[in-house]
């Protein structure tokens, strides 16, 4: 048997051999599509990165500049990166000159951002009034923001900017639903540019705070050893339990994204491990690319981080992050207990097992060895409990892992490790730094035009006033309006275009956020459009569009948790009282044992057609708050134990 296990470890060593893991990154992750730079202009840019990250670790912890300035600063640092480093075509982007024009467009993006810090005192006693330099700056700084945006995100956001500018234009000539008087280009311009909701708004300054020194706090651990030590305490925690190869790579994904920002990141980089070893005892491809693309994807709603869309979230909100963090961690409960129960049944259907205890690391010395280095998650989120600012929580968290990385010679951060944590942090945030300079332009239509408040009366209109519809409605929005979008981009526009119908039905607010929330980050989940799907496929050797299936059934918990917590706000801390909220819990939980006995099909023994039909009604009865529909599901899970313990019986009676 040892022997066996041996033969996988050695198999899944010659399968990650095989994969491209760059090649891969840039198919699947525009931000991977960066140019190979070496000689003066390679150290040039590493300098510009390391510069940037030092700016934001001394701002945050001796003083930020004034909201719009520290804004500015940051998004000349981002658009001077983006150019340098992403090539105007991704079939270019393996070269390593960066050409004269992409100078140019660099040199355009930081004087039009500076221009805001240089000339700050004038531009406010003139406010309303620009003149014609504000307004060339302004044109400047729209267009070269949208080509940054295009290049290391995607089309989809900066065409929707577009759109969104178009639509302030020409409003006078929309259907009447959507129409609006119609604003000048000046008018447009300086709303965009000088304004605080439009490039400079919200989104910018969380960008240019929260986000940036969380993206460093993970560039920081992960240099570290963090992303090691994660996968194998994973594998010493679940690596020997049925199908373990699958709860791994549950675990690992889960933790990863306490750190990672982005889905399809976190495919690659715990999936390179993981799905190999899925498919080595036994897992079909396309379950093992699903398995990883699911709980990667789960990250972004995974406390304390959420892909940086909390920070957001509590600007929204006006509360601290902390509430957000706490909302959030029932949900993310209910949706990986969902994924870890449907691994397990399919091993159990396939007759899988764990790896030997003898393969794997052991719990303890690791612990004893490398466990010190969660203490820099665990004193963030004590910070964030004892009332510090998010900003001032990073701050520390990152001086805390500076500390203890001495503790061990692996671990240990040397000067030129703590410089090449700062050059991947600054790397890590541009791409969210344009997604939120140029989403504040979709935000700055909606507070110009009421854009917002009438796509939220449409929502309203078409569902006829009822709730059930409008959620579905508002669903349906917010996957197609996260589609390709990064996961803060995404909750921004989600929640500027979608949340407002939900706040007209008496939704509460934290609700309607983590609401939509949830379905703007499922669209990397949801076929045609998966990438976190996609990437797993790559990566499984599947089929993209089968993976892709597979993980929205896996996921399917995540579809429907959001549903509940909107009829039962209780699951997010809102007016909760302790014996209620465990029941609600409790009863949730047992919930989605029997939706994943549904999707896999499997408990002690194949479950017939009829008792699948039988487990989706008992879950989404356990769903629903309320003592009747509790009695009627548990009463449907009794049922099925009853059945299948005697078919299991009889199987086995069988065999032998």
């Amino acid at each position: 048997m040892i022997e066996s296990e041996e033969k996988n470890l050695q198999a899944v060593e010659e399968e990650n051999s095989q994969i491209d893991f760059d090649e891969l990154m840039r198919k699947y992750d525009t931000e991977a599509r960066f140019r190979a730079l070496s000689g003066s202009v390679g150290k040039f840019v590493s300098l510009l990165a390391v510069a940037m990250s030092c700016f934001h670790f001394y701002t945050s912890g001796f003083g930020l500049l004034l909201a719009q300035k520290q804004g500015a600063v940051h998004l000349a640092f981002t658009l001077a990166l983006v150019f340098l480093l992403y090539p105007a075509s991704s079939k270019h982007s393996k070269t390593s000159g960066v050409p004269f024009y992409d100078w140019i467009l660099a040199g355009l993006g930081v004087a039009s951002t500076m221009y805001l810090v240089v000339f700050f005192n004038e531009l406010v006693t003139r406010s309303g009034l620009p003149t014609q330099t504000d307004l060339i700056m302004g044109f400047i700084l729209i267009a070269t923001l949208l080509e940054a945006t295009r290049r290391i995100s995607n089309p989809v956001l900066p065409c929707l900017a577009v759109i969104a500018l178009l639509y302030c234009y020409f409003g006078r000539s929309m259907p009447a639903a959507i129409g609006h008087r119609g604003f000048s280009v000046p008018r447009i311009i300086n709303h965009m540019f000088l304004g605080t909701e439009g490039i400079f708004g919200t989104p910018l300054e969380v960008s240019s705070t929260f986000v940036f020194m969380f993206i460093l706090f993970g560039s920081v651990l992960e240099k570290t050893g963090m992303g090691k030590f994660i996968i194998d305490l994973s594998m010493a925690l679940a690596g020997w339990s049925t199908g373990g190869p699958a709860k791994v790579a549950v675990v690992s994904s889960g933790l990863m994204g306490t750190v990672s920002g982005s889905s399809v990141a976190n495919v690659c980089t715990t999936g390179m491990f993981t799905i190999p070893l899925m498919k080595s005892v036994g897992y079909e491809p396309h379950f093992s690319g699903a398995v990883e693309a699911v709980a990667s994807t789960g990250g972004q709603i995974m406390p304390p981080v959420m892909g940086a869309g909390a920070f957001i979230m509590a600007q929204f909100l006006g509360v601290p992050y902390i509430e957000v963090a706490l909302a959030a961690v029932v949900p993310a409960l209910l949706y990986y207990f969902a994924v870890m129960v449907q691994v397990h049944f399919e091993a159990n259907r396939l007759g899988l097992t764990g790896i030997p205890r003898a393969q794997l690391p052991r719990l303890w010395p690791l612990i004893r060895e490398k466990g010190f280095l969660l203490i820099p998650l665990i004193a963030i989120i004590y910070l964030l409990l004892a009332g510090y600012t998010p900003l001032k929580a990073a701050f520390n968290g990152i001086l805390v892992s500076f500390v203890l990385s001495w503790l061990n010679k692996e671990t240990r951060l040397t000067p030129p490790r703590i410089l090449e944590a700062f050059e991947a942090g600054a790397r890590g945030a541009i791409g969210v730094a344009c997604a939120c300079a140029t989403v504040g332009m979709v935000v700055g239509t909606g507070t110009l035009t009421g854009l917002a408040l009438r796509i939220a009366g449409a929502i309203v209109t078409l569902a006829g006033g009822s709730k059930i519809l409008t959620l579905f409605f508002t669903m349906c929005a917010s996957i197609i309006l996260g589609t390709g979008l990064p996961t803060t981009a995404n909750f921004i526009v989600t929640s500027t275009m979608a949340a407002p119908a939900l706040f007209q039905l008496g939704v509460p607010a934290k609700a309607a956020y983590m609401f939509v929330f949830y379905f703007g980050i499922a669209a990397d989940l949801t076929p045609p459009v998966a990438l976190a799907a996609y990437a797993g496929a790559g990566i499984a050797g599947s089929d993209p569009m089968k993976t892709g299936v597979t993980a929205f059934k896996l996921a399917l918990a995540g579809f429907l948790v959001p549903y509940v917590y909107v009829y039962n706000p209780m699951l997010l801390f809102i007016d909760a009282t302790p014996l209620p909220m465990a029941q609600a819990i409790i009863t949730a939980l047992i919930g989605v044992f029997l939706l994943a006995m549904c999707t896999i099909g499997y408990f002690k023994a194949s479950l017939a057609w009829y008792l699948r039909i039988a487990a989706l009604a008992g879950a989404l009865a356990l769903l629903i708050p309320g003592t009747l529909t509790d009695l009627f599901g548990l009463g449907v899970l009794a049922l099925i134990f009853v059945i299948q313990t005697a078919k299991a019986k009889k199987m086995k009676t069988a065999v032998n």
